[in-house]
């Protein structure tokens, strides 16, 4: 299944959008099934008031979180960073570059590198099918603002799974299996499954932890950025459980 057929699934396995479903679905049934009507248009309301609520939202990326490691350089031969979408025609940089995911991720590879001095494998393709792959505009990101230099780049892929197989082709060559993987700390779970079902020995190398500086009345409040932080959870759970499901590549 490609890239645009995934992401058309998911979304209507995904809030708001499900949310929305259910709730239509209780309208319709208001006429005929008044009960049954009624109880999904208040579940729909329920679950769209809670999902888009900090404390919520931020407790379900923290369950798939685990504790930042205390030695999170281990064994390491490599330091593989993944893509997390792409900004595009970024008029004040006048082309494609890194989305806020990926600069996140970048920037803790940056540290990594200068921790460890290991090489740097890029990995994220171009999904849309833009002239500019992730892997790329990482590349460009790290070498010409980090000053960090980039040994290698996986520009093929367009899923996590794709990421780590074609990243081991790549790495094995080298006789690297030893990686630091860096990526977001709710999507390292799904991550780190999937580069080591390739044939890696993964040391994780967590970012962007859920944090909130303090528990407030306005942590109960509904906000935009809640529902798309319980977004992320549930696109988390269905990959997971999707790639479970599903045959790795030969």
């Amino acid at each position: 299944m490609n890239w645009f057929a995934t992401n058309f699934a998911s979304a209507f396995l995904l809030p708001p959008f499900n949310l929305i479903l259910l709730g239509t679905a209780g309208i319709l049934l208001l006429k005929r099934r008044q009960g049954i009507g009624m109880t999904l248009v208040a579940a729909a309301l329920a679950l769209l008031y809670l999902l888009s609520t900090p404390i919520v939202a931020d407790a379900l990326l923290q369950v798939l979180e685990a504790p930042p490691k205390k030695n999170p350089l281990g064994d390491m031969q490599a330091i593989i960073v993944l893509g997390g979408g792409t900004y595009y025609y970024a008029p004040e940089y006048g082309d494609h570059t890194v989305g806020r995911y990926t600069l996140e991720r970048v920037r803790y590879a940056a540290k990594m590198y200068r921790l460890t001095g290991k090489p740097m494998l890029t990995a994220g393709g171009a999904p849309l099918g833009n002239r500019s792959s992730e892997a790329m505009q990482m590349k460009a990101v790290l070498e010409e603002e980090f000053l960090v230099p980039v040994e290698w780049v996986e520009e093929t892929s367009s899923n996590t799974r794709e990421n780590a197989y074609k990243s081991f082709a790549i790495l094995q060559k080298q006789g690297i299996r030893q990686i630091a993987l860096v990526t977001h700390a709710w999507h390292m779970p799904r991550a780190a499954r999937e580069f080591e079902q390739a044939g890696f020995e993964v040391t994780p190398a967590a970012t962007g932890y859920t944090r909130r500086y303090k528990t407030e009345l306005l942590t109960f409040l509904p906000d935009a950025g809640a529902l798309l932080k319980s977004s992320l959870f549930f696109h988390e759970v269905i990959g997971m459980l999707w790639y479970r499901l599903t045959p790795v590549p030969d």
